[in-house]
């Protein structure tokens, strides 16, 4: 029985459970999420998750990182210490994106190692396979996508991105747009180029009921990739980026009636003004269901900081309803990341994330500012460090600089404002 039936039959999985323990959220507003559709719990069937995660409705916003290598940068210990890295940063899921090096080796070492949900995306194992064997992408056929979704789900994956809206409707409207940046998805670009060469539907719509035939079976939770999605603030809101969204939302629909568990992903380049009106969109066209956002990134002229750009529109966008964010590394649009741009890239977006449940009332988010802030008033450094987002940071920066009194700090030394005041209020009459 997998989430979604077990939910429709009003019980509460091992996952579940979990869930409303760590999130302080009543088991039955878990099951009633899953049952409707508005939160998932990607958990393959195939192994047991000891930090399984919901996303959706009423939850703690999530982030997710993207760790894997590529045809210049394939080294699997690398990949292993950016995985144990984002887990030590707090990162809730991991995302597989390898297309170099033994990808199915690299991802079976992940998998075997990863204690959260793990993410991955088939159709880039279809190009690798391809361009290595001399064929054309155009030369796979619908059998063989569909195979490498089963083999992933196979090895014990927890959610797959398909880009199963990329549609020949919307490769025309995306045509007449005139983008400035074309197609910047890698799955849709592949996509496009299989669907132009062969002047047929894509594999993953038009036998989308085989799609989810294989993720019930693994409960394979489905993130409907944005093929479309801007790559840049110029391209926002047109055409093909909502002519797939509603393409999206007629797929939700089909795989709630299947049984299977499903997320919608989202833009992308996105300007400040326009994030909450996208999230609203997505959450009208496809009735609620969990909404995952890359950044989105609201300004294009930061190469090198789109780490700090991601975590803006990240934190408009959850507080605006958005449940879950890719993070945004400071490497974006630059090279692979490095170890260190993954961690910091976890880092800002939970920042994001957090930001954005304070402003949502999730359980627990306003106690924490609550309880560093009194820390802070105490001068009581060791709770205030240990209470931070990244302790190991804050520590270091406080260590770098030893004031003279200890209980102070080199900012403000001698002249400490809540080491003033503390007399005023305390001794109140």
């Amino acid at each position: 029985m997998n989430q979604m039936e077990a939910a429709r039959k009003g019980k509460a999985t091992p996952e579940m459970e979990f869930v409303s323990r760590t999130e302080a959220v009543p088991v039955e507003k878990i099951v009633e999420g899953v049952r409707a559709g508005r939160m998932v719990v990607p958990s393959s069937t195939l192994r047991e998750l000891k930090r399984p995660c919901g996303i959706g409705e009423g939850l703690r916003a999530k982030v997710n990182a993207n760790i894997g290598t590529s045809p210049d940068e394939s080294d699997l210990t690398t990949e292993l210490c950016k995985l144990r890295v984002a887990i030590q940063a707090g990162t809730d899921t991991v995302m597989d994106l390898s297309t170099g090096g033994n990808l199915r080796e690299i991802r079976k070492a992940i998998v075997s190692e990863c204690d959260v949900p793990l993410g991955s995306v088939p159709v880039y194992e279809i190009a690798v396979d391809s361009a290595r064997s001399g064929k054309q992408i155009a030369d796979v056929t619908g059998d063989e996508m569909l195979a490498a979704v089963e083999l992933h789900a196979g090895d014990g994956i927890d959610f797959v991105t398909v880009h199963c809206g990329v549609t020949l409707s919307v490769m025309e409207m995306a045509k007449k747009a005139r983008r400035v940046t074309d197609v910047v998805s890698r799955g849709g670009a592949i996509l496009l180029e299989w669907m132009h060469a062969n002047k047929k539907e894509n594999p993953f719509y038009s036998r989308y009921d085989d799609l989810l035939d294989i993720a019930r079976k693994y409960d394979l939770t489905l993130s409907l990739g944005d093929g479309m999605r801007p790559g840049s603030l110029a391209d926002a809101n047109d055409t093909a980026q909502f002519g797939e969204l509603l393409v999206i939302g007629e797929l939700v629909r089909r795989a709630r009636s299947a049984d299977v568990q499903v997320i919608v992903e989202g833009p992308g380049h996105v300007p400040i003004h326009l994030v909450e009106a996208n999230v609203a969109l997505e959450k009208t066209t496809c009735d609620g269901a969990p909404f995952y956002v890359l950044g989105p990134l609201v300004t294009d002229v930061a190469p090198g900081y789109d780490h700090i750009v991601g975590a803006i529109g990240g934190a408009l966008a959850a507080a605006k309803g958005a449940d879950f964010l890719c993070y945004v590394t400071p490497s974006e649009h630059l090279r692979l990341p490095s170890v260190e741009d993954v961690r910091v890239g976890v880092i800002a977006s939970r920042i994001a994330g957090h930001a954005a449940d304070v402003a949502r009332g999730v359980p627990g988010a306003a106690e924490w500012d609550r309880s560093i802030s009194e820390a802070r008033r105490a001068l009581d450094w060791k709770k205030e460090l240990s209470m931070a987002i990244d302790p190991e940071r804050a520590e270091s920066l406080r260590a770098s600089s030893p004031p003279r009194d200890p209980e102070l700090c080199t900012m403000c030394s001698d002249f400490c404002a809540m080491k003033k005041s503390s007399p005023v209020f305390r001794n109140k009459s």
